[in-house]
């Protein structure tokens, strides 16, 4: 069972970001702020629920939260400063959109960039422990997901309707037959 909170005395908003070991396409981060008490019957880490799941949970996400928002950094700015920046970038954005501001983050990962004026605590796996993060890597993986399969009409051949952009066989083949893309990472080891 995931935990409502950290911290009960602040208002908490969760982070998560998808999209760091992909060829093409932005990083892209969420933070949501729940309500206290806030309790869901399928809400779990995005990779560990279907498609199906995800758009349910998406909805009901967008409807239950207090706030939440999405943040992209895009691939030209990931070939610029690089994808740990860019991810902590995406992170700090998604925060700014917020129309409460939070007291305190809970950032999935073991390491961030100090959010100015507000305290963190960074946790492993942390969208398999906390309701809110996890609601943000949900939010994070639609998005992207959703972006990326429009991008990928465009390129039909890199099959990102299906890998969104990750590493797979049909992914580097098409890179080998055709090359890179203009949503490609160049500062990545496309082959």
């Amino acid at each position: 069972m995931l935990k409502s909170y950290y911290n009960a005395d602040a208002i908490e908003a969760g982070l998560d970001e998808v999209g760091r070991g992909c060829l093409a396409g932005p990083v892209v981060a969420a933070a949501v702020i729940l309500p206290k008490d806030y309790t869901h019957p399928i809400l779990n880490d995005s990779k560990q629920l279907t498609r199906k799941q995800r758009e349910t949970l998406r909805t009901d996400i967008k409807r239950d939260a207090l706030a939440w928002a999405v943040a992209e950094v895009s691939h030209e700015d990931i070939d610029r400063i690089n994808i740990l920046k860019a991810s902590f970038l995406a992170m700090h954005r998604a925060v700014d959109s917020l129309v409460i501001r939070p007291e305190h983050l809970l950032v999935d990962g073991n390491r961030f960039v100090p959010y100015p004026m507000i305290p963190h605590t960074c946790i492993i796996k942390g969208d398999a422990h906390f309701l809110s993060i996890a609601a943000a890597s949900v939010l994070a993986k639609t998005y992207r997901d959703d972006l990326m399969e429009q991008l990928g009409l465009e390129f039909p051949a890199y099959g990102w309707a299906r890998n969104v952009g990750y590493p797979t066989p049909v992914h580097r083949e098409a890179i080998r037959k055709f090359g890179p893309t203009k949503y490609h990472r160049m500062s990545f080891r496309l082959l």
